[in-house]
């Protein structure tokens, strides 16, 4: 996945107040307050949206379908409709109140044209905002994606009548004008996307499915309905609609999981104008899945609501476990960590004002959020705790164990890692290190086997490139606690070289390297080592996948000789279309021979064209180990030639989902996946 290029967004100018008592729950012209200054949106996208690539482009829909979900929680709204149309447009309704469309006082123009060619123009900001809480904090969504559309329509359904106003590229093509009557109130957006700013322009269907699915578990009540009509003889759609809310999303995240709990815990509640809305349930896992959301944007790094569900938590269970002689030692406590093993749990919280950690809102900030979530949980989770007794048991059992595993992990890792530390333990002798001691130049390259780390050590640059090989496949550590993990060799070795530590001793200012590359062969079994070092890093060192630490290598599957120039070609695709451009067809293709060159233990499969003029020679490399060391560093390693894949985590719970899935102990999701999907597989090596 492409990494997601945030920039700081520039500080608004002042607001302009209109001093004017408004109605409360009234939604007119007096609500939209104007933040002077409109920035060159079509010259830095990048600043709004991400980027200009897939994730930017697919935000356009979120903008739109964001400002129908305020409406929602607004108590406004409860349908919204999103239609994937031809030729590359989308349109987006939802049964809200409807764009007010009288002259603004401070704009001099229609709110409808205010909101959608100003920035910093909306209902979501000062006292007589029309919205009480909202996802948008910076009030720039929908004009934001006007100024990106080549062509944008906006269709107001409100005072009995149907407003409509176009654009382009941002522009107004004529003021608001009646085009009919209406019965119901809402907002219709329709809009197509600028090809001359975005490098992709077709929408991905799963993406917006998976998307939307989490909106409409966070917004209890909502109906989310999705359309693809782009194709006529392949339409599809889905209809969203969850009454139980974030209840109904823990029941879905567990899904084919060994629960350990019967009844899945909720509470909605709010105090002193903060909404709170918790669920969990306890599963047989060693991890734990817990999310974070404020006005149902996710949280990846938590924040003051994340905070205070673990701190109720934590202090609610050790009270229960004394109160019923599950724990009889007065010095015996269930630390955090091990009341969240095997843990899924939602907290979602809405508040007037959120005050977010960077333009990513990654972070929640409002301190005032910890004592309501603390105060609401905790309340409820006693309650529960009593009502339930069976629950309770099997929660503080699970506890308990986690807690002589933690016992078990610590001193295992006291061995391992911080002895070995504190006493001068070296680095792995496999380890070829780089001669820079300054993180931020370095890069660690995990590479599969001897004969290709011997060809990586050999083509690497020593000054800020290191190596380490590893010897076969390492532990899968979704089926194994931190004890046993610290007890396999490879995984010992990675730890001790990335310098970070692991679990409640990680420290990510001690990592060794700015960037960690995972290369191996393009075969099933590289595939297979990769998969493991992924679900290695996202269970155990979750913060270099969100801080973009963690790349994939892309070597090359063939290359193309003729005469002396040498072409490399990265996938199938592209060799049929190599192969096309010079004439070659596979009748022209003589049988496979071992190759020529140096190197590896292995040799390159190779085939030779038997055509008039330059000798062509075509060679298919399944192993790195297959290249002398020159070629893995022109192709893979040299940092002004090589192509990399940075890995990112967009879609935590799909993320979760899929590693549960393809590495979980259980068999028969990851069985129906392999069915599913048997079909796609191409090259399939066995």
């Amino acid at each position: 996945m492409p990494k997601k290029v945030m920039k700081k967004a520039a500080k608004p100018a002042k607001v302009k107040k209109v001093v004017k008592k408004v109605k409360k729950d009234s939604y007119t012209a007096e609500n939209i307050t104007v933040l002077e200054g409109l920035a060159p949106v079509r010259k830095r996208p990048g600043m709004y949206i991400g980027n200009t690539a897939s994730t930017g482009l697919h935000h356009l829909i979120w903008e739109v379908v964001d400002n129908g979900i305020d409406e929602a929680m607004a108590g406004h709204a409860d349908t919204i409709e999103v239609f994937l149309l031809p030729e590359g447009k989308v349109s987006i309704t939802d049964n809200g109140r409807g764009i007010p469309v009288e002259k603004h006082k401070v704009s001099k123009k229609s709110a409808l044209e205010t909101v959608m060619t100003t920035l910093h123009a909306g209902g979501k900001f000062g006292e007589g905002g029309g919205y009480k809480v909202s996802g948008g904090l910076h009030g720039v969504g929908v004009s934001v994606v006007n100024a990106l559309s080549s062509w944008m329509s906006t269709e107001i359904s409100r005072d009995k009548k149907l407003y409509r106003q176009e654009y382009k590229r941002g522009k107004p093509q004529g003021g608001v004008k009646v085009v009919g009557t209406s019965k119901n109130t809402g907002t219709k957006q329709t809009f197509l996307p600028d090809d001359t700013i975005f490098t992709v322009t077709e929408f991905d269907w799963k993406t917006i499915v998976s998307h939307l699915r989490q909106q409409a578990y966070l917004t209890k009540g909502i109906k989310i309905n999705i359309f693809d009509q782009r194709d006529a003889k392949n339409k599809k759609s889905y209809k969203y609609y969850f009454e139980g809310g974030i209840a109904s999303y823990i029941r879905h995240l567990n899904n084919g999981n060994d629960v350990k709990q019967e009844k899945i815990f909720y509470i909605n509640k709010e105090k002193e104008g903060i909404n709170v809305e918790v669920s969990f349930q306890y599963t047989a896992d060693y991890r734990e899945t817990v999310f974070a959301f404020a006005n149902n944007i996710h949280n990846p790094e938590g924040g003051m609501h994340m905070v205070g569900f673990k701190a109720a938590l934590t202090r609610v269970l050790n009270k229960y476990a004394r109160k019923n002689n599950f724990l009889k030692e007065k010095d015996q406590n269930l630390t955090s960590d091990d009341v969240r093993e095997g843990l899924t749990a939602i907290i979602s919280v809405k508040l007037p004002e959120p005050q977010f950690e960077g333009q990513t809102k990654a972070k929640l900030g409002n301190a005032e959020v910890r004592p309501a979530v603390e105060s609401i949980f905790s309340s409820a989770l006693e309650i529960f705790l009593e009502e339930n007794p069976r629950d309770a048991k099997d929660i503080l059992s699970k506890s308990l164990l986690a807690a002589q595993a933690r016992m078990a992990a610590r001193n295992a890792r006291e061995t391992v890692l911080r002895k070995g530390a504190l006493e001068g333990m070296t680095l792995p002798g496999k380890l070829a290190d780089c001669s820079s001691r300054k993180p931020e130049e370095c890069e660690l390259y995990i590479v599969e086997g001897d004969s290709a780390g011997g060809s990586a050590k050999q083509g690497r640059d020593r000054s800020f490139q290191a190596i380490l090989p590893l010897r076969g496949k390492i532990l899968n550590v979704e089926r194994a606690r931190l004890d046993k993990m610290l007890t396999n060799n490879e995984v010992k070795s990675l730890i001790i070289a990335l310098g970070t530590n692991i679990g409640e001793q990680f420290n990510e200012e001690s990592l060794r390297y700015d960037r960690i590359v995972i290369m191996t062969d393009a075969d099933v079994d590289g595939a297979h080592i990769r998969t493991l070092l992924l679900t290695l890093f996202f269970r155990h060192f979750p913060d270099l996948l969100l801080h973009g630490h963690i790349y994939v290598a892309q070597p090359p599957l063939y290359s193309i000789k003729k005469g002396k120039e040498t072409t490399w070609i990265f996938n199938d695709e592209e060799l049929e279309k190599v192969k096309k451009k010079m004439g070659i067809t596979d009748a022209d293709m003589e049988a496979p021979s071992e190759g020529d060159e140096e190197g590896g233990e292995e040799k390159p499969e190779t085939k030779t064209a038997s055509k008039k003029g330059p000798k062509i020679n075509i060679q298919r490399y399944k192993g790195l180990g297959e290249m002398n060391p020159t070629q893995l560093w022109e192709t893979t390693m040299d940092p002004a030639t090589r192509l990399m894949k940075q890995v990112t985590v967009d879609d935590a719970a799909r993320a979760n989902e899929v590693f549960e899935t393809l590495m979980g102990a259980d068999v028969a999701p990851r069985k129906k996946f392999i069915q599913t999907h048997a079909k796609s597989v191409k090259n399939l090596d066995i």
